[in-house]
């Protein structure tokens, strides 16, 4: 009994992005390891940005200075 597990932030993932990733990984597990997929088990889980952190910072912060350096470029 496979379970897949993706977390992702939360920015806007449509339904049918998200079906592609439960497909995908399924038909993965299908063909790599034989695994049935009427028992594999995928989850998504979506982090608000302020919940993710990358070094000191959280993913709001980080895209937030993205967004200024690059207004600042031009």
């Amino acid at each position: 009994m496979p379970y897949v597990n993706f977390r992702i932030t939360k920015e806007g993932a449509t339904a049918e992005q998200k079906l592609e990733l439960i497909k995908g990984a399924t038909e993965l597990l299908q063909r790599v390891l034989n695994k049935n997929p009427a028992t594999t088990f995928v989850i998504i889980d979506e982090v608000e940005t302020d919940n993710w952190g990358i070094g000191y910072d959280n993913v709001t912060t980080l895209r937030a200075k993205a967004a200024a350096a690059k207004a600042q470029e031009g």
